[in-house]
């Protein structure tokens, strides 16, 4: 099975060889660490050495929405930030680290084709805050939010449709939540 090292903030040069060397990928949460002030991963360092970096969210006692957009965007502006370079980790190589770097990261490889499975999600670039799409890849990381998605397919299975769930009731779901929730309070 694939190794994968969360976060990997404070690695040292000696590290990232390490991981190169032995293929192992990161699992990159850029709202986690900020929200728990844990620092920014040096992702571009990481990725220059050759090692997987993927996007994640953590989980939600860290990150709260776990909102793939936002964590995207997130990713791009943090390493810009960090190194001072506005050209680090570009639009397209920020949703590479979200599509296929994770893919990759579980011994997954895919492309879109006829006869092929889908897992995909269809966003909607005509919102007012993602116009105009001149780059509609720069659009999707800069300016999409979550409810941009307006379809998502997973085994060739629509599991949203129009922005509506297809196979989950979502009420029913947060009600749930909210009776568990309320019992570990008492």
């Amino acid at each position: 099975a694939p190794t994968i090292a969360a976060h990997c903030v404070h690695v040292t040069p000696s590290d990232v060889d390490i991981l190169a060397r032995h293929r192992v990928t990161v699992a990159h949460c850029p709202r986690s660490n900020a929200k728990l002030g844990n620092g920014i991963a040096p992702i571009s360092r990481l990725r220059s050495a050759g090692v997987n970096v993927g996007i994640g969210t953590d989980g939600a006692a860290s990150n709260n929405s776990l909102d793939m957009a936002s964590e995207l965007r997130f990713a791009a502006l943090s390493a810009k930030a960090a190194s001072g370079d506005p050209t680090i980790i570009p639009a397209q190589e920020a949703v590479q680290m979200a599509t296929v770097a994770g893919a990759r990261a579980l011994g997954l490889e895919g492309t879109i084709a006829e006869g092929n499975r889908a897992d995909i999600a269809i966003v909607d670039l005509e919102q007012v805050e993602t116009i105009p799409t001149s780059d509609p890849l720069s659009s999707l990381v800069y300016s999409a939010g979550r409810g941009a998605v307006t379809d998502v397919v997973v085994d060739g299975r629509f599991l949203m449709r129009d922005r509506s769930l297809t196979t989950i009731d979502e009420d029913r779901v947060k009600y749930e939540v909210k009776k568990i929730a309320k019992s570990y309070k008492n």
